[in-house]
């Protein structure tokens, strides 16, 4: 679904991603680790058409995306969800939710008013304040409208970027489960997580990386894999 070969991004002078290879398939969670500014989150804007490559090649179903624009990027069934959920102010919820129906195009009035249905099925809390602004929203609140944003257009894949950051356990624990039902769907994701434990607990494979490039790649559920995985991303 996603493969990413030899992938060079630059910010400036500055050489972040460093020929990373990866890949990913429909209903596949693949967990992206390592400690802060190796190139996680640059690795992700390159995919989803935030950052351009300098070089390399990132294909999605079979075709070339490196270089689109984000908005093409996204109607090609790529959503993304940054680290910092980039919720618009001055926008309610509805209208948060409306921009997300935006990535597919075609729908018709009762199928988005369908789509939209689901959506507050799956987050009843965000039914309850569809004319509250979103950025007045409790964190939890917030990525879980980040993330059904992106739901609402039916991406084939996603990228999520620190989904858990200073949320409490119990919301921690329903992003987690949203990402289970996506893998279920045969949704393919790639995750970014500082939290090990629980990304561990949703991820099938995953790489480490270090300087912008991959140093480790390895089965979620093998031990061995996993306690080298700890190894690497150690401080």
């Amino acid at each position: 679904m996603i493969k990413i070969d030899k992938l060079h991004t630059h910010y400036g002078l500055s050489h972040v991603i460093q020929g990373t290879s990866l890949n990913a398939e429909p209903g596949e969670v693949v967990g992206i680790f390592g400690r802060n500014g190796v190139g996680k989150t640059t690795l992700l804007k390159a995919v989803a058409g935030w950052v351009k490559p300098s070089s390399g090649h990132i294909h999605f179903a079979g075709q070339s995306i490196g270089g689109l624009a984000p908005d093409q990027i996204a109607r090609r069934g790529i959503g993304f969800v940054p680290e910092d959920r980039r919720i618009f102010p001055g926008l309610t919820v509805d209208e948060n939710l409306d921009l997300g129906l935006m990535q597919r195009s075609g729908r018709s009035g009762p199928e988005q008013r369908a789509a939209l249905k689901g959506i507050f099925e799956r987050f009843p809390r965000l039914g309850e304040r569809r004319r509250q602004l979103g950025t007045t929203l409790s964190g939890g609140e917030q990525q879980m409208l980040a993330i059904a944003r992106v739901l609402i257009g039916e991406p084939k894949a996603i990228l999520i970027d620190e989904p858990s950051e200073g949320l409490a356990p119990m919301i921690v624990a329903e992003i987690f489960a949203i990402i289970r039902e996506l893998k279920e769907q045969g949704v393919a994701v790639l995750l970014v997580e500082q939290n090990l434990h629980e990304a561990l607990s949703v991820c099938d494979r995953f790489y480490a990386i270090d300087r912008g490039a991959v140093v480790l790649e390895g089965d979620a559920e093998d031990d061995e894999d996993r306690n080298r995985l700890i190894e690497a991303i150690a401080v």
